[in-house]
């Protein structure tokens, strides 16, 4: 059952699992607002079970560019295009958020980000990154890395 993000009033609804589901409700709210602002687009989110084509395309590229593979469990995903850009979110059960932008132009800007919830460690598969910090009235504070993706998916 998919699930319409709202940013006015953060809900936890599909993350009361994770340890950290406040600040990754808040994290989640912080996209919503984003692209509703951005491109006028209504953020909605299903069950990763649900969404599963999504997480594996995530899945697959994290591990065909990098070689990382992600031990928390996905609770969340969502995937749609904007202005010819191929977005792709997995929320994870640690608090951990991974986006895909691939725009679909060739020769476009494609890269992976992260996004840790406020509270969390950084996973020991994300180790090697250097995270910048952000501040956000929903998410209190977001710790953020990404690579550039160098194939065609």
């Amino acid at each position: 059952m998919s699930y319409v993000v709202n940013f006015d009033s953060v809900s936890t609804v599909g993350l009361e699992s994770s340890p950290v589901a406040d600040a990754l409700a808040g994290l989640r709210a912080n996209e919503a607002r984003y692209f509703k602002n951005k491109y006028n687009h209504v953020f909605t989110v299903e069950p990763a079970d649900e969404a599963r084509p999504t997480v594996d395309w995530v899945s697959g590229i994290l591990e065909q560019e990098r070689g990382i593979v992600i031990a928390a469990r996905p609770l969340e995903a969502t995937e749609f295009e904007v202005e010819g850009i191929r977005m792709a979110y997995v929320f994870y059960q640690d608090g951990l958020s991974i986006n895909v932008m691939y725009t679909l132009a060739d020769a476009g800007k494609r890269a992976v980000g992260f996004k840790l919830s406020d509270g969390m460690e950084i996973p020991a598969e994300l180790d090697a990154f250097k995270f910048a910090r952000q501040k956000s009235k929903l998410a209190g504070t977001i710790r953020g890395s990404y690579f550039v993706i160098k194939n065609e998916y």
